[in-house]
């Protein structure tokens, strides 16, 4: 190695990346256990969430709200739809696109992981002061937005 290369943990911002990297992962790690017992994982909660917020949006929007790619969502959608908590219909208005409901089943089931990922959030978060965590939101956000040009400028 070249005596003039910077290492990564030679960075003055290592250990924000790790730390943030690494409560990504925790945080991950703690809803999966949490959300368990409704036998949902967190990308079905994020998919649940959003058809809660908006019902009836595309599978095209959907996949573009949670930065992920249409193949992801052609693996999950079905088998939430196998489980009685989506139902896919046709717009029609246009019958290429699909568009997204939640079952009773599937409001219920949202209802019921939402309350233990908000559980959650409080037990994780209730000794930090509600303006350090809306200042570390900011930060993060702003990494965020980094992150997403950087991925727009590389496509």
């Amino acid at each position: 190695m070249n005596k003039n290369q910077s290492l990564p943990w030679d960075h003055p911002r290592f250990r924000s990346w790790i730390a943030v990297g690494r409560a990504c992962q925790m945080m991950q790690t703690a809803l999966g256990r949490a959300l368990a017992p409704l036998d949902i994982k967190t990308p079905h909660l994020d998919i649940l969430i959003n058809l809660y917020r908006h019902e009836g949006i595309s599978q095209q929007e959907l996949a573009h709200k949670l930065l992920v790619g249409r193949s992801n969502m052609s693996m999950l959608l079905p088998q939430m739809e196998k489980r009685g908590l989506i139902s896919r219909r046709d717009d029609p208005k246009d019958k290429r696109v699909l568009r997204l409901f939640l079952t009773e089943k599937g409001r219920d089931v949202t209802e019921r992981a939402m309350t233990i990922q908000t559980d959650l959030i409080e037990r994780t978060l209730s000794v930090t002061p509600i303006d350090e965590c809306l200042r570390l939101a900011t930060h993060m956000e702003a990494l965020i937005a980094r992150l997403h040009a950087d991925s727009i400028e590389e496509d």
